[in-house]
């Protein structure tokens, strides 16, 4: 614990005003917005392996609607997943290296962990990288097919990165930075998709 605190030293010195803030914001949405149905959805609502469906829905119909066009869609959507994973774990945690809620000694105490404590640093949010990521890349591609529902790509992801803070996983800056991470590279492998086969849409 120690060592992890030392090594976050130079994220809190230098951001020390925003961390005091998000600290005292995840307190109220782990602690004092929560009831007993939000605990028992949320760990749910942020598990991968809950999506699945969703994920297996998507596949079939751009195979369905587009073929080999859809094949090479489904292609970039993992890309992107694969882009924001590298992002989120390989440059931004272990460059800032901040402690996640259950490892921080201001939230520790009292934060109600819904899912076991992980020791890995917090900054950003892989899940909310993945899902931001997921959905941009959705809303550029498939704009023009999947009208007026492709905005609930945003709900959704908005969901789960709302739900890692409810289950004391990461702060609000984490999944706030996360969603950045995460449109930015839906924005970077969409336009790369647009530009070699054109959005999804019907004839």
């Amino acid at each position: 614990m120690y060592q992890l605190q030392e090594r976050s030293s130079i994220f809190g010195k230098m951001l020390q005003p925003f961390i005091n803030f998000d600290r005292q914001l995840f307190q109220l949405i782990n602690q004092q917005w929560s009831n007993s149905l939000l605990d028992a959805l949320m760990p749910f609502i942020r598990n991968q392996y809950t999506w699945v469906p969703l994920y297996l829905f998507l596949l079939a119909l751009v195979l369905v609607n587009f073929r080999a066009k859809g094949l090479w869609w489904a292609l970039f959507f993992l890309a992107t997943f694969a882009l924001t994973d590298l992002i989120s774990a390989q440059l931004f945690k272990p460059f800032f290296e901040r402690l996640r809620p259950c490892n921080d000694a201001f939230t520790a105490p009292g934060a109600r962990m819904l899912i076991p404590c992980s020791g890995s640093f917090s900054f950003v949010s892989n899940h909310a990288a993945n899902h931001f990521g997921m959905a941009m890349y959705m809303f550029l591609t498939m704009k023009n097919f999947a009208k007026p529902w492709i905005w609930l790509a945003f709900v959704w992801a908005v969901l789960v990165a709302w739900a890692q803070v409810y289950v004391g996983a990461h702060f609000p800056l984490d999944v706030a930075g996360g969603a950045l991470v995460g449109m930015a590279a839906g924005k970077f492998s969409s336009h790369h998709y647009l530009r070699q086969f054109g959005g999804l849409k019907t004839a």
